[in-house]
């Protein structure tokens, strides 16, 4: 027994909570996803419900695996590599808008041959360019008010990337762009260049808007979101069943796999899964998941605190607010608090490849709670804890 505990300390490092909330979520995501995928079995696998079983359970594993795998690896290796990947994303995110698959009218998607395996793109950009940017800020924490040297690559990288995956979704690519500036302002950034990043960005999002593929059906669901405000009778199709959902849910819900509105809502699996929760467990499970991705967002903050080295504050940060505000985003738009926008719940939603890319993220965060602990990679931080950089500032 002692030397079972032994080996799964040695195999599961770093912060136990997380190790635990991922888990969870993710048992709970077979579960859900397998009941949501009723009406979706019988119109595309004649009826064959097992089929998403087995193939979301699947993939719930490799993603558990390489989070695994990823936690493994000494974090700073990842400054390493995350600029590389992060200059890769770019002509890969141009051809994916030009030449990509074109799912709902937006070309978001690239096949990689041989393993005939669609993924986005935009998932390896943004965890690279976040892995980049809290690289690029805890190298120049010295010279954090420098603006050629320092601020002028930062918000180069940002405002490209941003607008390309905005050609494309654009709720991603504000996701993204508020999730550089939480990491920006950790990072000491000086407010007047965070201004001058918003204002940037704005930019290259309303040129994406207007010369992107989703451009149109941004605005129409921003008008239709006010205007559901004033007039019920003009409540989106799929936000009307997300709210049935939620309403004959009560507190507890109808029980597992009883869901009714699955058979009518867009999306059960991925988008508005998050309404499927609540009619089947009610707003206890609801409450429940809210709760787990806010004390996964307390964690990863937690190691940001004690975090020795600025690179591992600024890495855990970024990961860890951009999977929680994507989580919060999905939930406010299930409710009602927010417009369509189609981003999935992370680790619940069903997916392919963008639940490899959590999956990555969380080795990450993980890494980085496991501490400084291997000194093959020199890093080109400082050594100062994040939070007493910001008692500094």
């Amino acid at each position: 027994m002692i030397q079972l505990k032994a080996w799964i300390d040695e195999q599961f490092k770093g912060d136990p909570i997380i190790w635990a909330i991922v888990i969870l979520l993710s048992l709970f995501s077979i579960l859900v996803v397998y009941s949501a995928t009723g009406t979706l079995a019988y119109k595309t696998a004649g009826g064959n419900t097992e089929l998403y079983l087995f193939r979301h359970s699947f993939l719930v594993f490799i993603s558990l695996f390489v989070m695994w795998l990823a936690h493994k690896m000494p974090y700073r290796k990842y400054a390493l590599y995350a600029r590389l990947f992060m200059y890769l994303s770019i002509p890969l995110l141009a051809f994916t808008y030009f030449f990509g698959s074109n799912i709902n009218d937006a070309n978001r998607w690239l096949t990689i041959p041989v393993i005939n395996q669609a993924f986005q793109p935009s998932d390896l950009a943004k965890l690279s360019l976040i892995a980049a940017l809290a690289a690029m800020l805890a190298k120049r924490q010295n010279n954090i008010h420098d603006f050629t040297g320092t601020f002028l690559p930062v918000i180069l990288s940002i405002g490209l990337i941003s607008a390309l995956i905005g050609m494309a979704n654009m709720s991603t690519a504000i996701l993204l762009l508020a999730t550089c500036l939480l990491i920006m302002f950790i990072g000491r950034v000086p407010v007047k260049y965070l201004a001058l990043v918003v204002m940037v960005g704005v930019m290259g999002l309303t040129v994406a808007v207007f010369t992107g593929q989703r451009g149109e059906t941004f605005w129409s669901r921003i008008e239709a979101f006010w205007e559901s405000k004033d007039d019920e009778s003009k409540i989106p199709f799929q936000a009307e069943q997300s709210y049935i959902a939620i309403a004959t849910g009560g507190i507890t819900g109808k029980g597992p796999g009883n869901s009714e509105q699955r058979n009518s809502l867009p999306h059960p699996y991925s988008d508005f899964i998050y309404a499927i929760i609540i009619e089947e467990y009610g707003m206890v499970g609801g409450a429940t998941v809210l709760f787990l991705y806010l004390a996964l967002l307390y964690r990863g903050m937690r190691i940001v605190a004690n975090s020795n080295k600025a690179f591992g504050g600024l890495l855990s940060a970024g990961l860890s607010f951009a999977l929680v505000i994507q989580a919060l985003v999905n939930m406010a738009v299930a409710v009602g608090l927010g417009p369509i926008t189609g981003l999935p719940l992370p680790l619940l939603s069903m997916g392919g490849t963008s639940l490899v890319f959590t999956g990555t993220a969380l080795g990450i965060i993980l890494s980085v709670s496991r501490g400084d602990h291997s000194d093959e990679v020199s890093a080109a931080a400082p050594e100062m804890k994040v939070s007493n950089r910001l008692r500094t500032a």
